[in-house]
């Protein structure tokens, strides 16, 4: 449903090395070509960019974005790499049974303070 996610954020390369580093332990990363826009930064994987950051919006409040955690491992590499770049804990990897059965996710606070998340949706089994 969704192509691609933009976020304005208050300082490019601030945001820019978190989300190097947050990302990286889910096999994002950033892209090696410039985007065609001024002041913005993609990210994705195998060929795809579906998330950028950049200074031409503005930071808003309210912005969520969950990204793709292959294995539950790789929510918690994401969790503490994020930490360890500069966000804020805003939930501890672990299951969500709220959200559905297998929902197993970790949540920060990036750098502008939006509410980032990995998440891993596939039953435990599937993780060893």
């Amino acid at each position: 449903m969704i192509d691609h996610v933009t976020i304005g954020v208050s300082d490019l390369e601030r945001s820019r090395a978190f989300y190097r580093a947050a990302l990286a332990p889910l096999g994002y990363a950033e892209s090696p070509h410039p985007s065609a826009v001024p002041g913005e930064i993609e990210f994705g994987r195998d060929g795809r960019l579906p998330f950028a950051i950049s200074t031409t919006p503005t930071v808003a409040p309210g912005i969520h974005v969950a990204f793709v955690a292959e294995t539950r491992e790789q929510v918690h590499a994401f969790h503490a790499a994020a930490l360890a770049a500069g966000a804020t804990d805003h939930g501890q990897p672990g299951p969500r049974p709220e959200y559905s059965e297998h929902y197993y996710a970790g949540f920060v606070h990036d750098p502008d303070g939006y509410n980032v998340e990995a998440v891993c949706k596939a039953p435990p089994a599937a993780d060893s």
